[in-house]
């Protein structure tokens, strides 16, 4: 089945992914909601009989809909199904939604950060960069402590705790909710103005610390540096702001056998995701010229971050010495 409201219907991350949900899944889901009924929106456990009444008159109906109150995913491995979620709630108006997820039961001890960790990346793309939602967020019951953590590091804030919301276990409790919010990502090529933050950032200490060239820099060498790219018709540089805020930078020099990828971010705005949005987005905008050389990447083996996302990206790897990897697509 194909939800009519997205054009894309599988968001993927390695060997994870969600697709539309699957009649198939229904019996394991079934399962998890009452095994985890404790913090859910859910007045008793369910029956084989309320499922299949679930899944045919009201979960068949999402899919032929112009804009659904709720979008379902089933959570695969490799092709299994190990959890579902999804976006509820959905208020197409205001533009927001909540999400929903849970897991297999017997991964909450074992792995419930990663999974909510990679499920979150995967349905932000459903969110921010299918449907163009403004917000989303999530409704928790104060009653997983481990969860906000999570949430947290992935980007979304406490906005609000609704005191003494739920009633659980004769007790009432809190509800907390977190919020993420779409941010206007922009990436333009590079202009004589952008002289000083692209100085500033080229010196920052972090910066240099992963740079291939260790060498100091003057303001003077960098101004010419910079006027010579920019003006090089083989050189395609880009500034990447988010909410006109400049956060950093990648450049495409090309050569007569191969492109040469360098980038890099505010070392302010580090750890929250950018590089790979930079990158894919870079590689969008700079594909489009219709270049067909290879592309590389050169990376210090000291540059987690980096590596991490060229392999993520599908970059083949390619060890040259002790210090540096060299990533290539084409």
């Amino acid at each position: 089945m194909q939800y009519k409201v997205l054009a894309q219907q599988e968001f993927a991350h390695a060997h994870y992914k969600i697709v539309p949900i699957r009649y198939e899944d229904r019996i394991a889901i079934m399962q998890w909601r009452n095994e985890q009924i404790y913090h859910l929106r859910q007045q008793k456990p369910l029956t084989l009989a309320d499922q299949e009444n679930y899944f045919t008159n009201v979960v068949s109906g999402l899919f032929e809909q112009e804009q659904p109150n709720q979008i379902l995913f089933s959570y695969l491995e490799n092709d299994q199904c190990i959890g579902y979620g999804g976006l509820v709630h959905i208020n197409w108006n205001d533009q927001h939604a909540e999400i929903s997820f849970i897991m297999d039961t017997v991964l909450e001890q074992e792995a419930f950060s990663e999974h909510w960790t990679i499920y979150l990346s995967l349905i932000e793309k459903v969110a921010f960069g299918a449907l163009k939602l403004h917000k989303i967020f999530t409704y928790a019951f104060d009653v997983r402590p481990h969860l906000y953590p999570v949430l947290e590091a992935a980007g979304f804030k406490k906005e609000a705790v609704l005191k003494d919301h739920c009633f659980f276990n004769n007790q009432f409790k809190n509800v907390i909710i977190h919020a993420k919010y779409q941010t206007a990502f922009e990436l333009r090529r590079a202009v004589p103005a952008d002289v000083d933050v692209t100085f500033n950032w080229a010196t920052d200490a972090v910066v240099r610390r992963y740079a291939l060239s260790q060498n100091a820099i003057a303001f003077d060498d960098h101004k010419a540096w910079f006027a010579s790219k920019i003006s090089n018709e083989q050189v395609f540089y880009y500034l990447a702001f988010v909410d006109h805020e400049p956060i950093g930078s990648i450049r495409f020099d090309v050569f007569s056998d191969e492109v040469v990828i360098s980038y890099l971010i505010d070392p302010k705005h580090h750890g929250k995701g950018w590089g790979k949005k930079i990158l894919e987005e870079g590689m969008i905008q700079f594909d489009s010229d219709a270049h067909t050389a290879p592309v590389v990447g050169i990376v210090k083996t000291d540059n987690v971050a980096s590596l991490k996302i060229f392999r993520d990206l599908h970059f083949r790897e390619e060890r040259i010495d002790d210090n540096t990897v060299k990533f290539t697509r084409r």
